[in-house]
């Protein structure tokens, strides 16, 4: 079955274009003061003081989406028109329970690969809050199933089922546990995924993702600010919710985005961009994502762009021997998905993603929250293990190490639970 959709994006990516006369008047890495404190969310670059929430949407708000672009994760690729064809769909999934469709999503110039997004949503809500987020290692990995396509781009050789950087059917299935699909659709949820690969390899060679071709198309700056890794996944993503909003079987005002460790670094940039996305959960997002660039405990700003230079901007790399430098904090980042529900989950055992810094960063980003009425975070201290901290800003940590797991999921089912069915999630 082939059904397909075509629609021009509407410019959801603030802070876009990558060339302006903002940026250009942006001071230099090296020319910023030394701030060992949390800079203010309300307090803009001038020295101005934001007091209202028409303030921030008007002047702090897109201030903040040009310096984390500028300075860090480099500016997102300029709205194209995106088709998306479904390419296989079957309604009897999970004994009859679920519909289950691939998707792929073109867009962009010649020669940009399309995104294969899976999609699997419920019967007994129609239409379906859904959970949008990448995975590691291909959609043949989430389900046990041998229809899902394999994907065809680059893949990491150290993954079972991969021979010569190629998947290959012993894959399949393997990440089933960590993404429980089925338990997920049985709370009335959808889940829509796709290969990060699909949109940039995580590798540092940017000619088999999406920059080579929107930069030879002038749709990607050349420059310190140009698109890094996590920004094209953030991006792809983006893409992800142009189709979802289109599709009858989702609750497009209920579209929560969640990612894992280097994914959840890009769930929840994806998500302060895109006011579509409703509720925002980054699991174990660490350096940059949801620990403080400035923290002192875990991975460090220098040890990220060492080990992954692709994940970050030129500029970001400037900041590596003083962090404090930088005009803002993962904090900020926060801020912007306001008055958005966020969820930061971790595991106790897994401190080089600093949890106690991340708890900060939840409490530093409540002034922009309190701007639009909400409560912020309900907690006055980092909670105990186990216990949710299930306000607008939400917190969890858990038992164990690194990973994505059903006890996850449980959690980011409740936290949804709530802030879907009392309305405070929403769309902008």
């Amino acid at each position: 079955m082939k059904l397909q959709f075509a629609f021009v994006l509407v410019a959801v990516c603030a802070g876009s274009p990558f060339v302006n006369a903002a940026v250009d008047s942006l001071p230099k890495p090296e020319e910023l003061p030394v701030v060992k404190e949390l800079p203010d969310p309300l307090v803009c670059m001038d020295g101005t003081r934001v007091t209202s929430r028409q303030q921030w949407e008007k002047q702090r708000e897109p201030e903040l989406k040009r310096l984390f672009q500028h300075y860090m994760y480099g500016y997102f690729p300029l709205p194209q028109k995106v088709t998306a064809t479904v390419e296989r769909q079957r309604d009897d999934y999970f004994g009859g329970k679920a519909i289950k469709k691939e998707v792929t999503i073109r867009f962009g110039p010649e020669g940009t690969p399309p995104i294969h997004l899976l999609v699997v949503t419920p019967k007994s809500r129609t239409p379906a809050p859904v959970f949008v987020g990448l995975n590691f290692n291909g959609n043949h990995t989430v389900l046990d199933d041998p229809d899902i396509a394999l994907p065809t781009v680059w893949m990491r050789e150290n993954k079972k089922g991969v021979v010569n950087n190629k998947a290959t059917d012993d894959g399949r299935g393997m990440e089933k546990d960590v993404w429980n699909i089925e338990y997920v659709v049985s709370h009335g949820y959808g889940v829509a995924t796709f290969y990060h690969g699909d949109v940039d390899p995580d590798k540092d060679d940017p000619t088999d993702g999406i920059q080579a071709p929107f930069k030879k198309a002038g749709l990607i700056d050349e420059g310190d600010d140009a698109c890094a890794t996590i920004a094209a996944w953030a991006y792809g993503v983006h893409r992800a919710v142009d189709y979802l909003v289109q599709d009858k079987s989702v609750d497009r005002n209920r579209i929560a985005v969640v990612g894992h460790s280097r994914n959840g670094k890009a769930a929840l940039l994806a998500g302060a961009f895109d006011p579509r996305i409703a509720l925002v959960i980054p699991l174990q997002a660490g350096c940059g994502g949801t620990a403080p660039s400035r923290g002192t405990v875990g991975e460090s700003v220098k040890a990220i762009n060492d080990h992954f230079p692709h994940w970050f901007d030129a500029n970001f790399k400037k900041f590596n021997e003083q962090p404090q430098r930088l005009p803002f904090d993962q904090h900020c980042l926060i801020a912007l998905c306001a008055p958005r529900p966020v969820l930061l989950s971790n595991a106790v055992e897994d401190q080089w993603a600093n949890p106690a810094g991340q708890f900060e960063m939840l409490k530093a980003a409540e002034p922009v929250y309190r701007l639009y009425g909400t409560e912020g975070c309900a907690a006055a201290k980092m909670p105990e293990t186990g216990e949710l901290v299930d306000s607008t800003l939400g917190y969890w940590i858990r038992p164990g190490k690194h990973s994505m797991t059903k006890p996850d999921w449980e959690t980011f089912l409740r936290f949804a639970d709530k802030h879907f069915k009392t309305g405070q999630a929403r769309a902008g």
